[in-house]
């Protein structure tokens, strides 16, 4: 598909990451423990973790009992932040990453005005969705447990949550 807007496939992954990450945030895991639940290459995983401790999104830890973890709560740390992380500033357009005198057309360009207006409100949009809220939507293809989330309850076998909670509250 060309001439579509997307992510960068790094950017993609490391959102994967890090929703996997939500999922446990008491836990340490390895970079090889990641890649194997994400099903990442380990090459890719471990270039994508790198770049999200240099983000400041995950901690690493060395020794033994080391690998990674998430650096602050998963409920704090917004799409946006993971793409910033890992690709820099979120700009559709080489007038609105670069700025003013990159541009040959942008004393004379009607769109430049508008562009910084979908730009704006796009990373807005990123910048409202945790990666708890994305790790809640996660499919049972990545192995999540049956259990507690973040404080909500969720599993991957049986009918929805709200189904069973309005199934339960008839019952009382």
């Amino acid at each position: 598909m060309d001439g579509v807007i997307r992510l960068s496939r790094l950017a993609d992954y490391g959102i994967v990451i890090m929703t996997h990450m939500a999922r446990a945030p008491e836990r340490q895991q390895t970079a090889p423990e990641i890649a194997a639940q994400t099903h990442l290459p380990p090459p890719m995983a471990s270039k994508i973790l790198k770049g999200l401790v240099r983000g400041g999104l995950l901690v690493s830890y060395r020794g033994a009992k080391g690998g990674y973890g998430l650096a602050r709560s998963a409920r704090e740390i917004s799409v946006a932040d993971v793409i910033v992380a890992l690709e820099g500033p979120i700009a559709l357009t080489a007038c609105i990453e670069q700025g003013p005198g990159e541009c040959d057309l942008e004393a004379l360009c009607p769109a430049r005005a508008n562009w910084r207006r979908i730009n704006d409100a796009i990373r807005e949009a990123l910048e409202g969705i945790t990666v708890m809220e994305m790790a809640q939507a996660v499919p049972a293809a990545f192995g999540v447990p049956m259990g507690v989330l973040g404080g909500r309850e969720h599993a991957t076998e049986g009918p929805p949550l709200m189904a069973r909670r309005a199934d339960a509250t008839r019952a009382e």
